[in-house]
Order: C-alpha cells, then structure tokens, then sequence
C-alpha cells in the first residue's frame, strides 16, 4: 500500500512539474497586450505621472533614433508626459524601454548573449521584429521592455507597431486622427514575434501631384523651395514606417523637380531607411521629365541630344552612369528598360522586333552602367522591368529579360490586372511583383479626386497575384496620398501580410480600421456607409459619371442610396468627439458627400433634360450641388485643422470637363419631353445560386464588396488551371432556378468584374446552359484595351449576351460555369 501511494505521489509531483513547464511556456509564448491596469508583471510606460526611459545604441541605424523620437512623442501625445532618451547611456534604470538591432545595438547584443533574447528567430530575417517584456534581463534591471528588430527597418516597425497597439494611428499626422487621452500605459508579459512581410518591398508612388500634395508641400511644407521637398517627404517617410512600408516611387510630374535635384531628398530617405525606387518609365533612378527635358543644361553645360538609344547612346549612358555613382550608397531598386521622356513608348524604331532588339541592348548596357559602379554583383543588385501599357507587347514579342531582373506586372491602371507570371516565369530568381493603381491620369478617364476602389477588390487582384509568386515588390499609386489614406493602408497591411486580408474577410476590414481610427463605437456604422460608398463607385466612379448612362430607376436608387449614406455620415458627425471631428471630415465626410454631390449634380441635369414640369427645379438641385462641392471643398483646404492641408484638395484635377456644372434644362426647354422606351429586366444576384458544384481541391466562395452588386463569386485557390470549353465536366458551376413568365427567345446577359487574364493569351471564361441545352462559352475579356475595354472600367463590369429558347413558362434552371481563374460573376439579367 505504502508502495503504491509513494507510486502516487511521484506521479503527482511530475504531472504538477510538467504542468507548470507547460504553463511556463504559454506564458513565453502570451502576446503582449496593452492596459491601463497595473497588471502583475506588466511593464510601465507611464504610471502615476511618470514614464519610463528609453534607451538605444548610438551606432544603430539612424532610423532607430528617429523611431524612438517618434515614439517618445507618441507616448506624449497619448499621454502628455514625456520620457527621455538615452544613447549609449549603459547604466539602464530600472524599468527601461530597450529598443536595438541585432548585430547594431549593445543592449540588444547583450540580451542575446544572455539568451533572453532567442536570437534565430531575428538572426539573418528580413525586417522582423519582437517586441517583449524580460524579467531581469540585466544586471540592476528589474523589468524591461524590449523592441528588437533584424535589421534596421525592423527595428523601426517594431517601435511604430507598438505605437499603434497603444492608440496611435499610422494616419495621426496625415489625417489628424488624434488619441483619446490616457492616464496610464501598461504592457502585458510576453512576447511578439514579428515577420517577415509577405512582400519584400511594399510601398507607394506619389504621381498626378499637380492638384494636390504638390501645391501643398509648396504653401504648408517645403516653402523655401516651393516644391514637393525634403520637409514633405519626412512625413511622407514617416508614414511608410508606421505602415510598415519601406519603398518609394517619388513624385514625378513636371510639376516636381526631380526628387534627386534637392540634395536632402535622398539623404533624409537614407536616414529613415526608405528605399529609393523610380517608376516605370524612369530607368536608372532619373526623373526624364525634369533631368533631361527640363535642367539637362544646367546639369552638364549643354543641352540634351535626342532621346533615342540607337542614335544617342553614350550622353544617355553617361547620364545614366552619374546617377548610380550618386546613388551607390543608397538602398536602391533600379529600374531598367527604357521609354518615352514621360509616359510614352521608347523612341527608336519603328518595327517591332527591332525594338525589342534595341530594348535588349539598353538593359544589358545598364547592367554594365551597374556592375562598374556598384560594389555587388549585378545578380544582386534589385533591379525591376516594368511591362506597363506598350512594353508588355514588347516583353511578350521575345525581349530577353535577365533571370534575377523582377517583372513588375501592372493592372489596366483601373485595377485590374493584366498578366501574371506563368509557370516557367515563376521559376525565375529575380520573382515577380505588381504595380496597381489606386488613383489614375490618362484614357478613358481620370480618377484622381476622390478614392474609391475597395479593400475587396485590392485583396481580390493582389491576391491572385500574389498566389502567382509576385510577392518581390508590390507599390500602389496613391496619387496625393489624400484622400486614399484607408486604401493605402489596406494595401500596405495586406502586403504585410496577405493572409489576414483575403478576399473573404477583407470587407470586413472598414470596420476594423473605423474602430482602429475612430474608436468601437462607431466601427461599424461607418464600414456602412463605406461599403455602400463602395458599391456605388464600383457601379460609376464619382469622375465618371458623365461616361456612364443610367436608367431612370437606377438613377433613382443611386440617389436613394446616396442619401442614405450622407445621411448616416452627418448623424454621425454630431457623435465623434471633437478630437476627431477632422480626421471625421477627411476620412468620411468629404468623400461621401463630394461622391453624393457629383451623382446630384450629373443626373439632376440629365433629368432636367428629359424634360417635364420639374425640369427646372432639378437644373436648380444640379446647380446647388456643383456650388456644394466648391464649398465643402473650400472648408478642406482653409478650414479643416486649422487650414493645415491648404492646397491638398482641388476639386477638378485636370479642369476636366465632368467637373464643370453641366448643361441644364432653362425656361426655355423645360417643355421638351422625351419617350423612353422601357425595357422589363429580371435581374438575379450571383450569390442566389440554389446549387453548386467545385472540382476536387478547389472551392467556390462569395467575395463581399467585390464587383457590380456588392457581392461576386469566384473560385479558389485563383492560380487554378484554366478549364478548356470541351471539359465543361470539370468546370466548377452554380445553378440558379428562375421564373420565366413568357415562353420564347429570351436574351441573358451575364456581368462579371472585368478582370484580364491572368497569362499572354488566357481568357475570363464563362459557360452558360438553360434547361441544360447545349452550353455556350463566352470570353468578357476583350482582346485588347478597345472601346469595350473603356467602357467595361468606366461601368465596372464585363458582360456577355445570350440567347436562349424558353419554351415553357415557369421555373428555368440556369447553370453557370466558370472556367478561368480570376472569373468573378456579379448579375445575371434576363429579358
């Protein structure tokens, strides 16, 4: 008996010492949470009026400092107490704030040392980051907090992540999203662990600035120079950081001096760790627009030859040389390749194949211009190709592109993509990435106002491309920054990792950034009005509501809906906090009611046109929104936070003629009535389908806030293979059950997002059977960007027509299958 229970107890005693190892090792591995509560272990960034210190190794990287100034401030914004920095101050106090790199810091060097910091998890990643709470880390030291990056990004992130856990927003600055104010600041025990992106270089391109963060930065930021400058770009830097963002395409319109002009710029991008990059049509990190059209002679004492490789090319390799020796101890990603002065295709000859030929030259001679200037390989050296508009034809006519060069592959500058990397290119070391386009200058219009593309359909196109291995460097064009800040940020969280926003959840995402932003109360009203915001710029952007005809009825619902929303906006408008009520107008306001206003003044003039007895009264509705949207527009610029962002906001870029109060009816045509002929449609949403059907290891999900409608289905994984039109059998479809009340020839048009395929030559396939007649195979996709392309971004959907033969009334079964990736069905409507 004694026997068995000494078996008892020791059995016991292990199962109590390996349930507290394992509590030990949850507890290790506990994320750290933030309070106000004092709760046991936790650390104090401020308790009681006092605030712990910070401490970082002078021979870190300079963006280190600038983060733990930066952080110093945040904590007093949040709190109103300062803490004090020290560098290489080694006698630590005794609740210090360590922040370091690894390899860089002494601090965070020691740690590893002492195995308080395990240093695999940081040693040799890229910008990853833990941010944790050590109990007697060192000597005289009680509790620290410790924030230690890989590199010297980051350790930055590191910093700027905790900044916002604890209440500051990435947008604190850029929309004056102000904190609520707290007593205290505390930090849980544990651990994060942060990292790797999922995109190495993730970052933005300031373009189309002349209406915008141009002027700005001459009147409010840059006013010694009058230009997009090195004031400017710090804040622009900044906000990159706390969106854990590292890359740059610069402004570069002849508005803008070239960012390498202002010796500062790349300086200043050094010190924050920001990597230089240029666009497309920008080889080599030279602004053409300005270095060679405009300050050539200042430069180098005459003016420029032509522009043509094949007649001038050693001023241009010299040109190009002096850059990368300026450039060489910058962090760098050139591009190579070589168009017009601006946005145009590359001079030279006219044939084609002797214009890829030519392009070949011109990337194996920058290779060249590289490997004499720079102290690495040129195999190492990111460098990038961009396929955009012309240059995809030429890559796609046999260029011979070197393997470790990335191919940045564009969208139709309307957001959606043209090509992808198909099997062999995905092999290449050099991988691939994306240049999308949130705001846009050029054919068939503008949108440079208002933003207005949703996180569902960035999640949906970068997605895809991602599952396509472009995940080397995505960077988004945001115009002005303003107003696509939201936008921005989502596209900068999803490239940071592309699985918390995936096209199923990422409408979900308004609301978490709307209660990140504004706070939880008022979260999910406000991704109410942004999703009907949303749906209803899917339909038309704001800029092209003169490129886009609707009926009277949906004309009607439009303005219903937008009613409804501004509405929504104003009521909320008395319940945000006076701290936030600018960041309210920026964020919400202004988009939704300019959004409003533009469709008010649009299709109240048509409406006035059609004439009738109230003609008149809606020339007057259409006159009083276009003096609505000066006014509202007036109070961005002079008014909101007390005039800072004078210039940021012009209400017609480009003078463009929709933004011009348009032809109204007058008393003397307000007689005039037009006949409509009315045409009875049944229209169906995708998602009723009442049956489906997937091939085995794919599935068919509904993508909320994708496409016309607000809802699309698709199939996933979206790098399937495509099913070829005679093996339909292993084709996923739904199938739709419809009451047809007349029987005879009946037309089904079927509305798809517009995506392109996703390879040279793929297709956006749909097949379309009723009452399982034989199915008919439609391509929406069109061959080229033609006048059906144009109007398929302007309208926001593709579509293809059918006819079918109903020959009894009653219930119709529809199936639907869908055979490309990247095929996204809206609407089906019948007539």
């Amino acid at each position: 008996m004694m026997k068995i229970r000494n078996i008892f107890c020791l059995t016991l005693i292990f199962l109590l010492i390996g349930w507290s190892c394992l509590l030990l090792a949850q507890n290790k591995r506990n994320e750290i949470s933030i309070s106000e509560i004092n709760l046991p272990l936790s650390f104090p960034i401020v308790n009681k009026g006092n605030s712990a210190s910070i401490y970082i190794d002078q021979k870190d990287a300079e963006v280190v400092g600038i983060a733990a100034e930066a952080f110093k401030n945040d904590v007093n914004l949040l709190t109103s107490v300062t803490p004090t920095v020290f560098k290489n101050n080694h006698s630590l106090s005794t609740y210090p704030i360590i922040i370091g790199t690894v390899g860089k810091s002494f601090y965070i060097d020691q740690l590893v040392k002492d195995d308080k910091i395990n240093k695999a998890t940081l040693l040799g990643k890229w910008e990853t980051f833990s941010i944790s709470v050590i109990e007697n880390p060192l000597k005289g030291v009680k509790r620290a907090l410790v924030i230690a990056g890989s590199d010297r990004r980051g350790t930055a992130f590191g910093v700027f992540e905790l900044s916002r856990r604890l209440g500051v927003s990435p947008l604190y600055w850029w929309a004056d999203v102000k904190p609520a104010h707290k007593n205290s600041l505390f930090v849980s025990s544990g651990e994060n662990i942060v990292g790797p992106p999922s995109v190495k270089y993730r970052g933005i391109f300031i373009n189309d600035e002349d209406w915008g963060i141009q002027p700005w930065a001459a009147k409010k930021m840059d006013t010694d120079v009058k230009d997009l400058g090195p004031k400017a770009y710090s804040k622009v830097f900044e906000l990159l950081l706390r969106l854990k963002a590292n890359y740059i395409w610069p402004g570069m319109h002849p508005s803008t001096k070239a960012f390498y002009y202002y010796t500062n710029n790349p300086i200043i991008a050094d010190k924050y760790g920001i990597v230089l990059g240029a666009s497309h049509c920008e080889p080599m990190l030279r602004n053409n627009v300005f270095e060679w059209a405009e300050n050539f002679e200042h430069e180098y004492g005459k003016k420029p030859g032509e522009w043509r490789y094949d007649l001038n090319k050693n001023e241009i390799s010299t040109y190009w040389t002096d850059r990368v020796k300026q450039a060489k101890n910058y962090e760098s990603v050139y591009t190579v390749g070589m168009r017009g002065i601006h946005d145009g295709s590359m001079p030279g000859p006219k044939d084609k194949n002797e214009k890829v030929k030519l392009l070949n030259e011109v990337i194996k001679d920058q290779r060249g211009i590289l490997a004499a200037n720079l102290s690495q390989n040129v195999n190492t050296v990111p460098q990038i190709f961009c396929p955009y508009k012309e240059v995809l034809s030429l890559y796609q006519a046999g260029l011979e592109l070197p393997d470790d060069v990335t191919i940045v592959w564009s969208d139709d500058n309307h957001g959606y993509i043209r090509q992808l990397s198909n099997e062999e290119e995905q092999k290449r070391s050099g991988a691939s990435g994306v240049y999308y386009h949130i705001s846009y200058w050029g054919a068939p219009h503008d949108y440079l106002w208002l933003s207005s593309i949703s996180p569902s359909l960035i999640s949906y196109e970068l997605t895809k491309a991602y599952q396509y291995k472009a995940n080397r460097l995505w960077v988004i064009n945001v115009g002005d920054i303003k107003p696509a800040e939201m936008e921005t940020q989502f596209a900068m969280d999803l490239a940071w990792d592309v699985t918390k926003w995936n096209p199923e959840n990422a409408h979900n995402y308004a609301e978490s950034w709307a209660s990140e932003t504004f706070g939880a109360t008022f979260a999910k009203p406000i991704a109410a009005i942004k999703e009907t915001y949303y749906r209803l710029a899917q339909a038309a952007k704001p800029e092209h509501m003169s490129s886009v005809n609707f009926s009277d009825r949906e004309a009607d619902q439009r303005l219903a809906d937008y009613a409804s929303i501004y509405k929504s906006a104003v009521a909320l408008n008395e319940k945000i906090p006076a701290r936030l009520k600018d960041a309210y107008f920026e964020l919400i306001l202004y988009p939704v009611e300019g959004a409003y206003l533009m469709n008010q003044k649009i299709l109240y003039a048509k409406k006035s046109l059609a004439g009738g007895g109230e003609a008149l009264m809606y020339a007057q509705k259409s006159k009083d929104a276009f003096e609505k949207i000066k006014k509202i527009t007036l109070k961005y610029n002079k008014e909101i936070a007390g005039g800072k962002w004078d210039g940021i906001m012009d209400y017609r870029p480009r003078n463009l003629p929709v933004f011009d109060m348009p032809t109204v009816a007058t008393s003397a045509s307000e007689n005039i009535l037009t006949q409509k002929k009315i045409v009875n449609k049944q229209i169906i949403g995708a998602t009723t389908f009442v049956g489906k059907s997937t091939p085995r290891g794919a599935s068919l999900k509904i993508i909320t806030g994708l496409g016309r409608g607000g809802k699309g289905i698709s199939v996933f994984p979206l790098n399937l293979l495509a099913v070829k039109d005679s093996e339909l059998e292993n084709a996923a479809y739904v199938t739709y059950k419809v009451d047809i009340k007349k029987a005879g020839e009946h037309l089904i048009e079927v509305k798809c997002l517009p995506t392109q395929g996703v390879s040279a030559g793929s297709k956006v396939r749909y097949a379309i059977s009723v009452n399982n007649d034989k199915p008919q195979v439609i391509n929406v996709a069109p061959t080229s960007e033609n006048n059906i392309w144009k109007q398929n971004v302007l309208q926001g959907f593709a579509s293809g027509v059918t006819k079918h033969q109903i020959t009894t009334p009653g219930t119709t079964t529809i199936k639907i299958y869908l055979l490309d990736p990247g095929t996204v069905i809206n609407q089906l409507e019948i007539q």
